[in-house]
């Protein structure tokens, strides 16, 4: 998961997913600089939503809060965040309350536009949910419109689809009978 030069301009399921280095507030409001690199070797779940203090984004935010330690148990890392800056993540926590996994800022839209989310006539991201394997690999890319929250559950179903090496019906969940090697 180095920077690449050639991974996509775009994120691309199948291919390297884009590299990301970025700011992050972390539980407690410290400040911390991350990049893809780090993960290497884990699974990242990597969300973008549109702006802080929003009424759709809290509920998302603290779902995949909420569920942090069923990731945790995948051996999943969990990132999420907006074009908002740190400093705006920070003080719309102090009204959220900690979080388990870091926000993001993505003030320079490189990410947004990296991972195809960017309303550039807006400057703020579509809320996308992104899943890349511990190779640096994209498996998974849901956009969804800015009304429209996501659905933890299903993240966590789709990841451990992905994780089982299966052919996956529609609707599968893990224990259920899958339809043969992928």
């Amino acid at each position: 998961m180095e920077e690449n030069l050639h991974a996509p301009q775009m994120a691309q399921v199948g291919l390297l997913a884009p590299h990301f280095k970025c700011e992050v507030v972390v539980k407690g409001g410290e400040f911390k600089t991350v990049s893809l690199s780090d993960y290497k070797g884990k699974w990242v779940v990597l969300f973008f939503y549109p702006l802080d203090f929003t009424f759709v984004c809290p509920t998302e935010i603290t779902a995949f809060s909420t569920h942090y330690d069923e990731f945790k148990k995948l051996k999943a890392e969990v990132l999420g965040g907006s074009t908002d800056s740190v400093h705006s993540h920070k003080a719309w926590l102090k009204e959220l309350g900690d979080l388990n996994y870091p926000l993001f800022s993505d003030i320079t839209r490189s990410m947004s536009r990296d991972y195809g989310v960017l309303m550039a006539d807006k400057g703020i991201a579509l809320r996308g949910t992104f899943i890349i394997d511990p190779d640096g690999i994209l498996r998974y890319a849901l956009y969804h419109d800015l009304g429209v929250g996501r659905s933890v559950a299903e993240t966590l179903r789709v990841l451990e689809a992905l994780q089982s090496g299966e052919l996956c019906p529609m609707d599968w969940k893990k224990g259920e009978k899958t339809l043969g090697k992928a």
